[in-house]
């Protein structure tokens, strides 16, 4: 099967924002009085607990590029006679390392100070648990079961938030500190979470369908199917994911609340299951995943079947190396910003302060694109 040039570049775009796309355009626009850009600054923001913006689209998008992989990874090493009990062991050291990558970002583990270290939500961790579950159900079970499971996950994870109570806590409540998700993180893990106390463990169900979505979209690439097909069911996936997420989160019963059933207010039901990043709700990973799909569709169309490709080598480059340059920037991003400061330091005086702020920023991500570069033309792939 030839490469997917859409899949490093779709990885790329999402990873850019990371590594410093959002710090440019923020800074550009931090100040300004448009409505419009004031609003698309907006959008480069996560919401503070309830709702969607894009920028709480970079994190399962990544995810989901991670699960659009597995398929192709895992089908590749069967074929040249890896066992699973080899699979298994990859995955697992897999894990462990992004995990330790993981500590190293939030974790303090570069403190040195057993006592300060953290088993913290991060990005990396997050990761490490979804894709871990993914190849678990891609391994075991047929297509049709890894629908059943990745459905199961789903409903299993809001019957849990939403009608079984930890102690002390409420049924149906999803704010911070209030249902199972939060007692079962403060009782296996304590302090060494850290700040970030938002039921990330029982969330783990949460990033394995996300993961899991992605395999789905990575199955429909390696179909024997007619391209135009294939855009087609991506899409048709991603719509069927945003529509069931908009139905479940409840946002139609905010939208018409007049409507009725059984003379109660739709939105007096219990069973809707809000869009929450910090929980990973399932209407979340819905959601997401829908737009994930809609991407995917929209890159592999213009990138694999139309073969406009001018435009990619910026995003592919960045995509090659996409834990590499998450590491760099996390660790280093101070030091990327004072050595682009370097080259446009003089610049300062002739321009606005956000103006400024954003070439600084942008002479940073330079340097680090340029080190991602030179990686990939030399052919150097640093792989967890």
């Amino acid at each position: 099967m030839p490469r997917i040039i859409s899949l490093d570049a779709l990885r790329g775009f999402d990873m850019f924002w990371i590594v410093g796309g959002a710090a440019i355009l923020r800074s550009l626009l931090e100040d300004t009085e448009n409505p419009w850009l004031r609003a698309l600054h907006t959008q480069f923001t996560h919401v503070e607990w309830e709702g969607f913006r894009f920028y709480d689209l970079i994190f399962p998008l990544f995810l989901f590029m991670m699960g659009v992989a597995i398929p192709l990874a895992v089908n590749k090493r069967l074929a040249r006679g890896d066992t699973k009990g080899k699979i298994y062991r990859h995955l697992f050291i897999r894990v462990a390392v992004l995990i330790v990558l993981g500590m190293m970002v939030n974790g303090n583990l570069l403190t040195y100070d057993p006592s300060r270290f953290q088993i913290t939500y991060s990005v990396l961790q997050t990761l490490a648990l979804g894709y871990m579950i993914a190849v678990i159900l891609y391994l075991n079970l047929k297509l049709e079961w890894q629908i059943v499971a990745t459905a199961g996950l789903l409903v299993l994870y809001w019957l849990l938030l939403a009608f079984v109570p930890g102690p002390g806590h409420q049924v149906g409540v999803f704010a911070p500190g209030a249902n199972l998700g939060d007692w079962i993180n403060d009782w296996i893990l304590g302090d060494l979470q850290g700040r970030w106390r938002n039921g990330w463990l029982l969330a783990s169900m949460g990033y394995g369908s996300v993961a899991m979505t992605g395999v789905f979209a990575g199955r429909i690439l390696q179909a024997p199917w007619a391209e135009k097909r294939k855009v087609s069911t991506l899409a048709g996936l991603g719509l069927g994911c945003l529509a069931v997420a908009v139905v479940w989160s409840g946002w139609l019963a905010q939208w018409l609340p007049g409507l009725g059933l059984f003379g109660t207010s739709w939105t007096e039901w219990p069973v809707w299951f809000p869009i929450i990043k910090a929980r990973w709700t399932s209407s979340y990973v819905l959601y997401s995943a829908g737009w994930s799909f809609l991407l995917l569709a929209l890159f592999y169309l213009l990138i694999d079947v139309w073969r406009f490709r001018r435009w990619t080598p910026f995003f592919v480059v960045i995509g090659c190396n996409a834990i590499f340059a998450y590491m760099c920037w996390n660790l280093g991003r101070g030091v990327f910003r004072s050595a682009g400061e370097v080259f446009v330091g003089g610049l300062r005086k002739h321009l606005d302060a956000n103006v400024y702020e954003a070439l600084t920023w942008a002479a940073g991500f330079a340097l680090l694109w340029l080190l991602l570069w030179y990686l990939r033309r030399n052919r150097t792939l640093i792989r967890v």
